[in-house]
């Protein structure tokens, strides 16, 4: 009988190039960030060989290495240098080699401008692969977690105090000796000390700029995150809430490759398509030919502003949601406004119980103009239905409102009512919400490790890059290795 014997030491000869086999997904990742245009990322390195230091990290390697972690669901700087050690595929990315964790910390959220450029040329050989047509383009947003908790979230008198308590350690520490802890400790002591101080600064200068849109005690409500002071609390799927950043993301229906992603701080979608299309313009330098949405984007003043930027837009048709709203301040459906008969002569409503409802003024909104009419307060009041027509309005009378809606959008209501733009809107599902649940479930990107908006979004376009990447070695690589 063979026992097994854990104590001995052994030593093997290792082929590094057959540590993976020919068709595995980390051979796909180094070839295709092989073929892109690095220059910018080597550029910017000053180290020279035989010189003082240590060499610089190819770029080449640490951008295929973050794809390759991102694909295995691997985020932390940690745990991608353990994996160095020990796992296969990293030790042939690497050669053997472990690169510690503060460099690939600091590459993976230093190279900003030189990732953006990176992530433009993904685009371009996509495009050239046919995988990207912008023919139908496909917005959503889902909120990823933000680097801090609800509880690290303050008022301005407590975030002062603290900030006074910040400062007055890093006094204490830069005063204090090194003989009792050496002066490598020290120096990390002082620079935690400082960094403490600086994430306190920026929460008061974050709290001072949303202060300025506040007047009186909306002001004092204001609280900001002393860790991330640019996370704003926002609703879960889950119904919860938690500080966190809203990722807005466009995927090309042609083949799901994600087009351009960014951050907001918005807690809504409504506004964000506007911004997301003139994105897609100056990437791709023409604007899709047709955008699909929910209903969260969809307002009058978008359906104008995709017309002008002669974009079809497609969505759920606007004003459903009014039988609701009066159904939720208690009135009867016998009094809703369609009850009501227009006199367009005399420019006046009359109730169902015969009362006159007069023109009281006019309301002007993008793509809308809002007639409102208005009944006594004295008729209303001695009404015996008072109670099904107006039952919350104890001082004046009923309104209703008449609307006149823009020509551009009374077309695009009617045009959302075909067949044909219901079946294009039924396939946003699974086109638009498919990456978003990609990046959550495979590439565990439910939180951001890394504080701040900025950060943050270049951690989500490591995650982008890394999905289009692996959708090129899906749809063209494979193909050509077992063909």
């Amino acid at each position: 009988m063979v026992t097994v014997n854990r104590q001995q030491s052994a030593m093997r000869i290792v082929q590094v190039e057959g540590l993976v086999e020919g068709g595995h997904p980390v051979r796909a990742i180094w070839e295709f960030v092989g073929r892109l245009d690095l220059s910018r990322f080597y550029d910017g390195i000053d180290a020279v060989e035989g010189g003082e230091g240590r060499p610089a990290w190819d770029p080449r390697m640490m951008i295929s290495l973050w794809a390759y972690a991102y694909s295995r669901g691997v985020s932390s700087a940690r745990e991608v240098s353990r994996l160095c050690e020990y796992d296969p595929a990293y030790q042939w990315l690497t050669g053997l080699q472990v690169v510690n964790y503060h460099s690939l910390s600091d590459f993976r959220v230093a190279h900003k401008a030189e990732l953006e450029g990176l992530f433009t040329q993904v685009l371009g050989v996509l495009s050239s692969e046919g995988l990207i047509t912008l023919e139908r383009v496909m917005h959503d947003g889902t909120k990823i977690k933000a680097c801090a908790s609800g509880d690290s979230f303050r008022r301005e008198e407590r975030l002062r105090a603290h900030l006074e308590k910040a400062r007055e350690q890093v006094k204490l520490m830069e005063e204090a000796g090194e003989e009792e802890v050496g002066p490598r400790l020290a120096q990390a002591r002082r620079r935690a000390a400082r960094e403490h101080q600086q994430r306190i600064e920026g929460a008061v200068r974050e709290l001072e700029r949303l202060q300025e849109a506040k007047n009186g005690e909306e002001r004092e409500k204001v609280r900001v995150s002393m860790t991330d002071p640019e996370a704003r609390i926002m609703k879960q799927a889950d119904g919860g809430f938690a500080p966190s950043y809203n990722a807005q993301i466009s995927t090309d229906a042609a083949h799901g490759a994600i087009v351009v992603a960014g951050l907001t701080q918005a807690g809504m979608d409504h506004g964000e398509l506007e911004p997301a299309l003139e994105k897609i313009e100056q990437v791709m330098g023409r604007l899709p030919g047709q955008a699909v949405v929910d209903g969260g984007y969809v307002g009058w003043e978008t359906v104008l502003a995709l017309d002008a930027m002669e974009v079809d837009l497609i969505g759920p048709a606007l004003g459903r949601g009014q039988e609701e709203q009066l159904v939720c301040k208690g009135i009867a459906k016998e009094f809703h406004a369609d009850a009501f008969t227009y006199d367009q002569q005399q420019d006046i409503f009359t109730c169902p119980e015969g009362k006159i409802l007069k023109h009281r003024g006019t309301e002007s909104a993008p793509g809308r103009t809002s007639h409102i009419y208005e009944a006594r307060a004295a008729d209303c009041l001695r009404c015996p239905m008072k109670g099904q027509c107006c039952p919350r309005n104890e001082k004046n009378g009923r309104t209703i409102r008449r609307t006149e809606l823009h020509p551009t959008v009374i077309a695009w209501t009617e045009r959302m009512e075909t067949e044909q733009a219901k079946a294009i809107y039924r396939s946003r599902s699974q086109v638009a919400e498919f990456p978003n649940a990609w990046i959550k479930a495979k590439y565990c990107l439910r939180q951001f490790r890394s504080r701040g908006i900025q950060k943050a979004g270049i951690e989500l376009l490591w995650a982008c890059f890394t999905y289009n990447v692996q959708l090129w070695a899906r749809l063209c690589w494979r193909p050509a290795m077992t063909g």
